[in-house]
């Protein structure tokens, strides 16, 4: 804990407090607490944060090491630079860092942040597509619908039939959610193929052929020849995006096969690999850009070619570039969605760190407490004259000088010379 008191006698104690990988810095003063959350587990060493810091209170660790295993906070913190301005949390693309403010903060929340959105239409079923692809597990769906239990528990003994359509079915998981007697196939995403399901197998002796799932699928893919039991409730439910967790990859959108996403990035860009250096990489043995990239773009080409990428899912957050110990890529940011930045005495300090996002080029103030002097232009010189001595009336003064030494040594002259009376003056040195 640390103590600092301002000249108005407002005090501000310092704290930092570590919850599993959580990094807790707390200012506390007698108008308010701010606390600055910092999941270093979360963070993937992009570098935004850095490079926003008007006081450089951030550094940027050894992400090369730390992409391949190394367990070490990306970013370290000096608490005593830090100015709780919450630029870093406001610009953090997969939100490791969050700030919270308690007290009188009144234009805490008018702060700018980024200014993007994940947001499903009216198209959405919804289905278990999109949380199933979701590479940060950030999205959540919670089935309302009525399922085949409630509506027609399980007969036994009853013949049938049952057909999948594999040409129709986008494996959407309804049927699933309805009847346990469908199962979902799972199988590993990848950048070229983010489908997270191989195939829709039925349990037929879980299946009493009632024929609601036929009526319940959207894409009239299921075929029952069965005895109908019932009617087959309206598909229904809760789609939710965990905010703290979506870093708007674009996944749940490539994958959704009814157009009911739509996304705004935070960052506008362009990576490219750079040819010189691809033949450098070595992906089995580093793997880096792969452990750091929150939107998993990255993959090896079946080919056999060294490494590639599937750019629409790319975020421009650079993190693959502090990761790559060989150069192999490149990340460049054209534009930045942020909120009105407010007329504010911080508001120049707020519009340079958005710009630098882009630039690369950050404006700090100057704290050195060191005055700039305007240095004086350098003066022509001047040759001088040097006045001509007179030995004769030197020689004159000398000996007056010598003559008067005496009398220096008199105690009732030199009080009547302090005294300033200059009658006693003339006096005194008459008699000497």
């Amino acid at each position: 804990m640390k103590e600092e008191c301002r000249e108005d006698s407002l005090c501000v104690e310092r704290s930092m407090e570590i919850e599993g990988s959580h990094f807790l810095y707390r200012q506390i003063s007698n108008k308010s607490v701010k606390t600055l959350d910092y999941d270093y587990k979360r963070c993937i060493g992009c570098g935004i944060c850095v490079g926003l810091c008007p006081a450089k209170a951030l550094e940027l660790g050894p992400m090369k090491e730390i992409s391949t295993g190394l367990d070490a906070p990306p970013v370290t913190m000096d608490l005593d630079k830090c100015t709780f301005c919450s630029m870093c949390a406001n610009f953090c693309t997969v939100h490791a860092f969050r700030m919270s403010f308690e007290g009188d903060l009144p234009d805490a929340e008018k702060l700018p942040k980024y200014d993007s959105y994940v947001n499903m239409n009216e198209k959405c079923l919804p289905c278990a597509l999109c949380r199933a692809a979701c590479p940060e597990d950030a999205i959540d769906v919670d089935f309302t619908f009525r399922k085949k239990e409630e509506i027609a528990p399980f007969k036994e003994g009853v013949e049938g039939e049952i057909e999948i359509d594999t040409i129709k079915c986008n494996l959407c998981g309804v049927c699933a959610e309805f009847c346990e007697a469908f199962l979902l196939v799972e199988k590993d995403p990848t950048p070229t193929d983010p489908r997270p399901f191989e195939t829709l197998l039925v349990d037929e002796d879980k299946c009493d052929y009632c024929v609601l799932c036929q009526d319940l699928c959207p894409e009239d893919a299921i075929r029952v020849n069965g005895e109908k039991r019932g009617d087959a409730p309206k598909i229904e439910g809760k789609l939710t995006v965990d905010e703290n967790k979506c870093t708007r990859c674009t996944w749940c959108q490539v994958v959704c096969p009814y157009d009911a996403v739509g996304i705004k990035k935070p960052l506008e860009g362009e990576i490219v690999l750079v040819k010189g250096n691809v033949d450098k990489c070595d992906p089995q043995g580093c793997h880096g850009c792969f452990n750091v990239c929150p939107s998993h773009l990255w993959y090896v080409p079946e080919d056999g070619s060294k490494i590639a990428i599937k750019e629409d899912y790319c975020t421009y957050c650079g993190a693959c570039v502090n990761a790559c110990p060989k150069d192999v890529m490149q990340v460049s940011r054209t534009k930045v969605h942020h909120t009105e930045i407010p007329d504010s005495p911080w508001a120049h300090q707020w519009q340079d760190a958005v710009d630098s996002i882009v630039s690369g080029k950050r404006y700090h103030p100057d704290v050195s407490r060191i005055l700039d002097v305007e240095k004086e232009e350098q003066r022509e010189h001047v040759e001088v004259d040097m006045p001509r001595v007179d030995g004769k009336l030197l020689g004159l003064v000398r000996e007056r000088i010598e003559k008067a030494k005496p009398l220096l040594s008199d105690v009732k002259l030199r009080k009547a010379f302090e005294s300033q009376d200059k009658e006693k003056v003339h006096t005194q040195v008459k008699k000497n």
